[in-house]
């Protein structure tokens, strides 16, 4: 079966009001330079993402999701290789084109197709499920002290065990420890700076309080993250575990698979945080695995296709037992999906059907689409 189409929808799903960050704070989190403007400057949310409809002449349909940020020259370049291609000519693990932001989600669309194909779901071609459901945390961005202890309240009666909040050096994290335990003794949390708690001054200041209150489960990535011998001295001061976001679709930041192998092999880390495509998600669960060390799948707080293909990684891997960054309608407006992702807190489970099982809501992609492009023969 020959790919005929490839339409392509750009779409901006706002977040929910509240769902970020306290409302007298502004910190907007896309970490990447997007054209002129420099990182850290636009808010997750205000960055357009892209929907891939990959259409064979046989009728099948596979949905692709691409990051935020996306390149319209390179997805036009992906395209033009992809149409009239069969799609059981194609390898899936190494798919006709160069890695870059955008591969992601055209592989998901390709997987997704072939799946279907073959009368499969995703998750059997990375080997089957090793899990029946992965666990999945909540999730905030900056907040005062005065909203944690509502937050944690919402949070625990959805039914979640473990929240991520970003921070950085302006935040009172102890605080907020303190503030999560005595809302919630259960409640674990994973603290997330960003590389932005600077160095390990900064970083032991916090983790001795941290460790005394005992419901950190992680920090991940509390410095720059090239810094593993340091990463090692934070994991021997305290408790506290020390992980390591290795997130391949940042290739401004020069992250790769090595990343893992390195700080296994600098007793530098306790934990991954991993991000990339369904074959790379794998050989990065795999390290961890044969290091015994846990990982979760992270994410950009994307969209239902997106993290669909999220929980089929997840569930096929015996290390991602540590809280994923997959959350259905938490914090967006909509995931897109006609049916959302099945999460019943602190799980999310594999959705029914072939392909990544999910059916997109087209009618929600077309209400919040600003650009529609269509690539096929001439």
């Amino acid at each position: 079966m020959k790919i005929s189409r490839i339409a392509c929808f750009e779409v901006i799903v706002p977040a929910k009001k509240g769902s970020v960050e306290s409302k007298s704070i502004n910190k907007p989190l896309h970490k990447l330079e997007s054209g002129v403007q420099k990182a850290w400057t636009m808010q997750f949310d205000q960055v357009s993402k892209l929907i891939v409809k990959l259409e064979l002449d046989g009728g099948i349909v596979g949905w692709g999701e691409l990051y935020r940020g996306h390149s319209w020259q390179n997805v036009s370049d992906i395209a033009a290789i992809l149409i009239d291609m069969d799609i059981n000519s194609i390898t899936l693990q190494k798919l006709p084109f160069s890695y870059c932001r955008e591969y992601d989600g055209f592989e998901c669309a390709i997987w997704d197709a072939y799946a279907k194909v073959h009368h499969m779901q995703v998750v059997d071609l990375l080997g089957g499920a090793v899990q029946d459901k992965v666990r999945v945390g909540a999730w905030s961005s900056h907040r005062n002290m005065e909203d944690i202890a509502e937050l944690v309240g919402n949070f625990t009666n959805q039914g979640y065990d473990c929240i991520k909040f970003k921070c950085d050096l302006e935040d009172e994290v102890v605080q907020w420890s303190a503030a999560v335990h005595a809302a919630n003794p259960q409640m674990k949390i994973i603290l997330d700076p960003n590389e932005r708690w600077l160095n390990v001054y900064e970083v032991k200041k916090r983790l001795k309080p941290l460790s005394e209150i005992g419901n950190v489960l992680c920090i991940e990535d509390p410095i720059s993250r090239w810094k593993l011998n340091d990463f090692h001295l934070l994991r021997n001061f305290s408790s506290v575990p020390i992980a390591l976001h290795v997130a391949l679709p940042y290739i401004q930041h020069g992250q790769r698979i090595k990343d893992a192998i390195q700080a296994i092999q600098n007793n530098a880390v306790d934990g991954f945080n991993f991000n990339g495509c369904l074959s790379d998600f794998q050989r990065l669960s795999n390290i961890a695995a044969a290091a015994e060390i846990p990982c979760w799948h992270g994410s950009e707080i994307d969209l239902g296709i997106l993290e669909a293909r999220y929980v089929h990684s997840a569930i096929a891997s015996t290390a991602c037992t540590w809280p994923s960054d997959i959350f259905g309608r938490l914090i967006r407006e909509h995931d897109l999906l006609k049916q959302p992702i099945r999460i019943d807190p602190p799980y999310a489970y594999l959705p029914d059907g072939p392909g990544l099982g999910v059916e997109v809501d087209e009618e929600a992609v077309r209400h919040y689409m600003i650009r529609h492009k269509e690539f096929k023969l001439a």
